[in-house]
């Protein structure tokens, strides 16, 4: 099965040849190249199948240039998280610098790791004012973020266009909401709840004041 993912990545990488494709050589007690490594480790990431992803890692010579890949250093977090290795996860997430479109992902084990060690120690799930704390106690690592303030995990962006699309209609429709959804990098559920949550704290404040 797994020299049958390095034949389609190696189909896929050498039609992505070109005047500007540069070859990356082969290990040569391995066979496959940096970027099959990646191709491979994308795929099993992909698939959730994180038993296989975890014997792939493991089968991988000692190599520095594999070891520092992106997409090695993001499948050894994915493996870490799923084992409760969250010290190792930790290691890999602050030394490492990683690229912005893979911080969401990242920046989801890092809280998801501090909740579940957190938990642990209370006992007890963690409710929203919990979870506030722990992000205040664990920051994110600048080497998964750009600094930019986050609220729940909201970019103030994000929220701003939340914000100013609510005060011209507080109930988009399901097509405006996908469409939000891509505007912001957020899911459509996300952009529901974020909706959903103002109305309600928008009517108490209203109700209150009545």
């Amino acid at each position: 099965m797994l020299s049958g993912l390095m034949s389609d990545c190696a189909s896929g990488l050498s039609l992505g040849g070109g005047a500007g494709h540069v070859a990356v050589p082969s290990h040569p007690t391995f066979g496959f190249t940096q970027e099959q490594v990646a191709c491979v480790c994308e795929v099993l990431q992909q698939s959730g199948d994180i038993e296989r992803l975890a014997r792939f890692l493991w089968s991988l010579p000692a190599c520095e240039l594999l070891h520092k890949n992106e997409s090695v250093l993001k499948a050894k977090a994915l493996v870490a998280f799923h084992r409760g290795q969250f010290k190792e996860l930790y290691k890999i997430l602050e030394n490492n610098h990683f690229s912005p479109h893979n911080h969401p992902k990242l920046q989801n084990l890092w809280l998801k790791a501090h909740y579940i060690e957190q938990e642990k120690i209370r006992g007890r799930p963690l409710g929203a004012v919990g979870k506030y704390r722990v992000r205040r106690k664990f920051p994110l690592p600048r080497t998964i973020w750009d600094g930019e303030e986050t609220s729940y995990c909201f970019k103030e962006k994000s929220r701003n266009v939340l914000r100013d699309w609510y005060m011209q209609n507080p109930y988009p429709s399901p097509r405006e909401k996908r469409e939000l959804a891509e505007g912001t990098g957020l899911t459509t559920t996300q952009v529901s709840n974020w909706f959903k949550n103002r109305r309600q704290r928008d009517r108490a404040a209203e109700q209150k004041e009545g």
